[in-house]
């Protein structure tokens, strides 16, 4: 048996609240309640849990789980941190160490603010103290926001594309919100500013760093999640559908920004040749992709990179309608960082979302909730890191 398909994805899971939670969260209430949902979900028991995959926190999870992981990574680069550690569970149960692996993540990026910075779960840089930050900052780089709006203004300058191009990205992504009663601008009733937007509600929304608004950022959420993965004679044996790791790659191009060569070109044109080549499958084969959004620039560059679109065409994908319910590409199908959901590292949210589409359980349901679930077969996850910096790709495809 080859790497690919050495294992699947056998169960996803989310903690029992997300987004803006009454009574604040921790990160680690986040990381325990979903650990149970999908341990729940699978039947798996936590004591059968070897290996264990986190942004940082793997000790401190398996110490509150009773367990003594034979396998323990705390990969911990951004964004895509998820995405790399399903690569490194895949690479650890081929080789035959682990059986059953746990991927987690719980980040209260709302609850922070209300109970301060010992609600961890914080991984964010670029920090005050941050190396390189005297440098970056007389050029104008402080912060995320800052340096994503570099990359737009780079793309519009190179390809003559402009800021209402990519607003595309984020109406068409809260038309999936629209679907997904999980989602935090799912409606007026899950948030004061839910419901479908348009490109004048994206352009004339409040300036964070010229030319990206208010509707061109991600939301600011707490989110707990989890995943398990399992060699295939486990895997086959569960109530659970199971979705196939079919290739996976991870790449980097740059830490700090001021050293990445091309601001319109990212390490997932790298780490997507990988998963593609392991999996003997092309970006002609995806029916369906989920793209890190953290900015409404982050998924177009990305379908540019992973052979979805052509350089300098990626925003069409949703101006033309094929990334929106009912095209041809369905994209960022839980409503995104953009509308559903981001803590500050999405990746899991992306992994979670990926497995309910590919088992056909989209969004909680059993079978799926109309109009959300799609009837894709294959699907590309990519994970973004830092600034536009680290990459994780996974090729996932549904069960036979």
């Amino acid at each position: 048996m080859g790497l690919s398909k050495a294992a699947a994805i056998v169960g996803a899971a989310e903690s029992n609240e997300i987004g803006y939670p009454e009574v604040p969260k921790t990160s680690l209430d986040l990381h325990i309640e979903a650990i149970k949902n999908v341990s729940n979900q699978t039947g798996i028991p936590i004591s059968a849990i070897e290996g264990i995959f986190s942004a940082g926190q793997s000790s401190e999870i398996a110490e509150h789980l009773g367990l003594h992981p034979k396998y323990i990574d705390t990969t911990s680069v951004g964004g895509c941190s998820f995405e790399i550690h399903v690569h490194h569970a895949l690479l650890a149960i081929y080789a035959g160490v682990i059986d059953v692996a746990l991927v987690t993540h719980g980040e209260n990026g709302w609850s922070r603010r209300r109970i301060g910075a010992g609600g961890g779960g914080h991984y964010a840089g670029g920090g005050a103290g941050s190396p390189g930050t005297e440098m970056t900052m007389s050029y104008g780089f402080s912060g995320a926001p800052s340096n994503y709006s570099h990359a737009m203004v780079r793309h519009n300058h190179l390809y003559g594309t402009t800021p209402e191009d990519f607003a595309h990205v984020p109406v068409v992504t809260r038309d999936w919100a629209t679907l997904n009663p999980r989602a935090v601008m799912s409606s007026k009733e899950t948030h004061e500013f839910g419901g479908p937007i348009t490109i004048d509600d994206v352009q004339n929304a409040r300036m964070i760093s010229w030319p990206l608004t208010m509707l061109h950022c991600c939301l600011v959420t707490d989110h707990g999640g989890a995943v398990l993965i399992a060699k295939p004679e486990i895997a086959r044996s569960l109530k659970t559908n199971p979705v196939w790791i079919a290739g996976a790659g991870e790449n980097m191009s740059h830490s700090n920004m001021l050293e990445m060569g091309d601001f319109t070109a990212t390490s997932a044109f790298a780490s997507s040749h990988t998963a593609y080549e392991m999996a003997g499958l092309g970006p002609e084969d995806m029916e369906l992709a989920l793209l890190y959004d953290s900015f409404s620039i982050t998924p177009a560059l990305t379908a540019e990179m992973v052979g979805l679109a052509p350089r300098g065409k990626g925003h069409l994908l949703w101006k033309e309608g094929h990334a929106a319910p009912g095209g041809r590409l369905p994209m960022n199908t839980n409503g995104g960082g953009l509308s559903f959901n981001h803590s500050g590292m999405y990746g899991m949210q992306l992994l979670v979302e990926a497995y309910r589409q590919l088992s056909g359980t989209a969004e909680d349901g059993l079978n799926g909730i109309k109009g959300k679930q799609t009837n894709a077969r294959t699907c590309i996850v990519n994970g973004t890191g830092g600034s536009l910096s680290t990459t994780g790709t996974l090729v996932l495809v549904a069960d036979d």
